[in-house]
């Protein structure tokens, strides 16, 4: 029993050591350097007084594959992992959260043509890794600021889950004259499909008929993106709608 006590008072005193050198070289130089799951470790400590994290940190990663996984997994499921409890978790969705919130506040009254890594660092972070599709909107003012954004659909795209009318009700509810489309691909591939250049044209002719630019579709990927209007799809349904409306 004194031995077994020793040894675990040597396991605590070592696990004190780590940690404290861990946050050190995160005081130093931030998070360069860092492996993944050293980031998950330095996470766990916050509310892990003295039990060594380490472990736990590597079922994670091994468990939900990168560190976006971890933050987007669902609670039920990082509660499964040994060492992993309620004040973890709320600390691993708390910092997921506020990370959300930074990066959409950066955007907000930034001109987006001007800030396209905020954009793409935003969409990378917010929607690229969620297992699930999510469509968003990111509603821009009359000098093409940002406004806000949204979430306005989840779950597979199709033509019968995204309702024109809803966008436009909250392009109009957030006083908004253009908008700026995104969604994910959770299978890493951001090649559009035909649903997705089938939905843009939609979106681009209801928008128009409301006097709403649609500037932009973003389909994201394994940290990739496809971009519609680069593509030249947003030029062509807008010479489209303008056509159909000139007879």
């Amino acid at each position: 029993m004194i031995q077994k006590k020793i040894v675990e008072k040597t396991k605590i005193h070592k696990g004190a050591g780590h940690r404290k050198r861990l946050r050190q070289r995160f005081l130093e130089s931030g998070l360069s350097g860092f492996l993944d799951y050293e980031v998950v470790e330095l996470l766990l400590t916050l509310n892990t007084p003295r039990k060594d994290c380490k472990q736990s940190a590597k079922e994670l990663l091994r468990r939900f594959k990168s560190l976006p996984g971890v933050c987007e997994a669902d609670s039920a499921e990082l509660a499964r992992v040994n060492g992993v409890g309620p004040a973890n978790i709320f600390g691993i969705k708390l910092i997921k959260e506020v990370a959300d919130r930074y990066l959409e506040k950066k955007l907000i009254d930034k001109k987006f043509v001007r800030n396209s890594k905020d954009l793409k660092d935003y969409l990378n972070h917010f929607i690229s890794h969620k297992n699930r599709e999510v469509f968003i909107g990111i509603f821009l003012n009359a000098k093409n600021r940002v406004i806000t954004s949204e979430i306005l659909f989840k779950g597979s795209l199709t033509s019968s889950s995204v309702y024109p009318r809803e966008v436009i009700a909250k392009a109009i509810e957030n006083r908004a004259a253009g908008l700026i489309f995104a969604h994910n691909h959770p299978s890493g591939d951001s090649s559009p499909s035909r649903e997705d250049i089938s939905i843009t044209k939609r979106l681009v002719s209801a928008c128009r008929h409301v006097g709403i630019m649609v500037h932009e579709h973003v389909i994201t990927g394994e940290d990739v993106f496809y971009s519609f209007a680069d593509n030249g799809f947003i030029e062509k349904f807008n010479r489209e709608f303008e056509k159909e409306h000139a007879q």
